[in-house]
């Protein structure tokens, strides 16, 4: 019951995302120092074919360049066959769609550190 709830949970937001259109390239920004210990869910979700859901897990007392090399290094590990991840600007993620991958949405599915923002814009 728990994985079909969090699978509807999951297409909804892939869903909603859709209003602002797919893109083969986005920024993450994270803004703001973890002032607890929790995860930050992205979902990637290609125009056809199932989301990937990636999960950073972050400790209490990173800062935001901190907080987004823990991103970097789960979309590397999680999602790195089918995109290129990197730092921009010490607090922004850039994540691209490799040359035989479709365009793409990417959402946030959950966020449980305190402090810590995210924002998600297309290039």
């Amino acid at each position: 019951m728990r994985k079909l709830v969090l699978g509807i949970a999951l297409s909804l937001a892939a869903t909603a995302a859709w209003a602002d259109g797919v893109h083969n390239k986005w920024r993450v920004e994270v803004s703001g120092n973890a002032e607890s210990d929790g995860s930050i869910v992205l979902l990637l979700a290609p125009v056809e074919g199932e989301p990937l859901r990636v999960q950073a897990d972050v400790a209490q007392g990173l800062g935001e360049n901190d907080v987004a090399r823990s991103l970097r290094a789960a979309l590397q590990a999680q999602a790195g066959r089918r995109y290129n991840v990197e730092i921009d600007d010490g607090e922004d993620v850039l994540v691209k769609k490799k040359p035989a991958e479709r365009d793409f949405v990417i959402t946030v599915a959950g966020n449980s550190v305190r402090g810590v923002r995210i924002e998600i814009d297309a290039e």
